[in-house]
């Protein structure tokens, strides 16, 4: 006898059953395996469905001989692996990690198996229900669709959104007896596409175009929640050109209505008040059946709410799946940025230096250099506009341009210019930045370009000075001409140079920081990030926060 015989129809009963511990990131669920043989795979039929694009159709299933269980490969594309490897027939044992078709984690669910005497309230509320629908040989066929949308939905289908429309759509066929169906969903600009298309055979279908568009229509406007069609019995219908020329016979509608997962747990509308639609159901027949004119309008409207919480499900897990992916790209380009941006403080012996940068969101606008050239230290601290992406990007764009036309001794007026001219040519919208660069030779002559940046804290002889000399800043106008000025340094004597991110920080009242509080915590010799950071207390950063502090020893 061959293990599908052997196992066929098997119901385990009794207090301890086994079960797959369904691990999704941070989520999991216990799916009780009650049912033997267990099947799994992408139909709609199986008893667990894998809306994964890796897992086949009909892709593997667990039998039960002799009280053990065993995970049996059903000749897979993509392969069955128990613990990382590839698997034909394997005998499971508690702790088993069961993934389908593929090795790697990536972002799809993973399985443990395992043998359990107790299940959350969920799990045994799903046992019951599937044990029911077992026994209830009288159910109809739109009822077990409808329980199977039901359960699909809460077991909080985390697959793609195509292969949910495929199994929804096939699922539809299968038990309705239609003959094609289709899934059209709403865009942004309110249009219908269509989205999946399936014969009752399994083919696929790209043209929409012999199908009731003026029934379609219709689902989009009626406030009537399923539209069912036999169209030789509505004489209105029957002379619908698509009608006639495709010999129509049969035609369902039903309007997916968005349920506002998302918002689950406030308030919600009245059920006869305006609602969104999220899509269309459409299934059609040559032929007149009597099950479909003769269904019942409280099952299509179940059908149809299930069927659209199924969807929508599906459309916020791709979201979020959307959402994961723009992160872990954020977080490439930020260490990419951080490598491109680093900077390694010279040795100089007439000058002690230190500089920190911090940004507010992944990747920042600021920067900050320390250049060597040709015996003299130069200092940027810059500011580009904006923050995220966009300014990252300029900002590495930026240090690149300075630090090249320090490097070939380049007059700091001139290489404003530069800068200035580039950001105008470019055209780049709203995107300006403010900088401060300061030339310090070992005999302490200081030259100091202030480009609409912060004016530097400087330190002399126990005062502070705030010089007020100053340009424009850069991106703003073409023809704009840049100047700088000239002070000594005193051995002992500083300069600091900060971001506006660290006098405009706020805390928990609103506070800004100030520039009385800057200067104070300058003169005082204090930590300028400790600072902040306890002034802040805990509020989160609105700007990104840069310091370079130097001070002078002598040559």
């Amino acid at each position: 006898m061959s293990t599908q015989a052997s196992a066929e129809n098997t119901i385990v009963s009794g207090p301890e059953f086994p079960v797959l511990l369904r691990v999704e990131g941070d989520r999991q669920q216990a799916i009780p395996l009650i049912s033997f043989p267990f099947t799994i795979g992408r139909r709609a039929e199986k008893h667990m469905v894998i809306a994964d694009p890796m897992a086949s159709r009909d892709h593997a299933e667990i039998v039960q001989m002799g009280g053990e269980y065993y995970l049996l490969d059903l000749g897979s594309k993509h392969g069955t692996y128990v613990n990382g490897s590839l698997v034909k027939r394997h005998k499971l044992v508690n702790n088993d990690r069961l993934q389908f078709g593929s090795s790697n984690d990536r972002t799809f669910a993973v399985f443990q198996f395992g043998a359990s005497s107790q299940t959350g309230s969920s799990a045994r509320e799903l046992l019951s229900q599937i044990s029911g629908l077992q026994v209830e040989k009288e159910a109809s066929d739109l009822e077990k669709l409808a329980f199977f949308l039901e359960v699909a939905r809460k077991l909080n289908s985390r697959g793609a959104l195509d292969d949910v429309l495929v199994t929804l759509v096939e699922a539809t066929l299968r038990i309705t007896g239609a003959e094609r169906g289709f899934v059209f969903l709403v865009g942004k600009e309110g249009d219908l596409s269509l989205a999946v298309g399936r014969n009752s055979l399994g083919d696929e279908l790209k043209d929409d175009t012999t199908i009731s568009h003026s029934i379609l229509k219709d689902a989009m406007t009626s406030a009537s929640r399923v539209i069912v069609t036999d169209t030789a019995s509505h004489s209105d219908l029957a002379a619908r050109q698509s009608i006639v020329a495709h010999d129509l016979r049969t035609v369902i509608c039903m309007p997916l209505f968005r349920t506002n997962i998302a918002a689950q747990g406030q308030q919600t509308q009245p059920d006869d008040g305006p609602r969104g639609i999220n899509g269309v159901l459409y299934l059609d027949s040559r032929l007149a059946s009597r099950g479909l004119s003769s269904l019942s309008r409280d099952i299509l409207n179940t059908v149809a709410t299930e069927a659209a919480a199924l969807i929508e499900t599906a459309q916020l897990a791709q979201a979020e799946q959307n959402a994961r992916l723009y992160q872990k790209e954020l977080a490439i380009a930020a260490t990419i940025q951080q490598r491109l941006m680093t900077v390694i403080i010279p040795e100089v012996n007439y000058a002690k230096l230190r500089a920190r940068s911090l940004p507010c969101e992944e990747i920042g606008g600021d920067f900050y250099d320390a250049v060597l050239a040709d015996g003299n230290l130069y200092l940027v601290l810059a500011d580009i506009c904006g923050k995220g992406v966009s300014a990252a990007i300029l900002a590495s764009i930026l240090q690149g341009m300075i630090y090249s036309q320090l490097i070939a001794r380049v007059p700091l007026a001139e290489i404003a210019s530069a800068v200035n001219r580039f950001l105008c040519v470019k055209k780049l919208g709203e995107k300006y930045a403010t900088c401060n660069v300061v030339k310090i030779t070992p005999a302490g002559d200081c030259e100091f370009l202030n480009c609409g940046h912060v004016p530097a804290v400087r330190v002399a002889d126990g005062k502070v000075l705030r010089p007020t000399e100053g340009n424009l800043p850069l991106g703003l106008i073409p023809t704009a001409e840049f100047e700088t000025y000239s002070f000594k340094l005193k051995p002992r004597d500083r300069i600091v140079l900060v971001s506006d991110g660290v006098n405009e920080a706020q805390n928990r009242e609103g506070e800004f920081f100030g520039d009385e509080r800057l200067e104070s915590t300058v003169l005082e010799g204090q930590d300028l990030f400790v600072a902040v950071s306890d002034f802040a207390q805990g509020a989160q950063p609105s700007d990104d926060c840069t310091t370079v502090e130097l001070e002078y020893i002598g040559g």
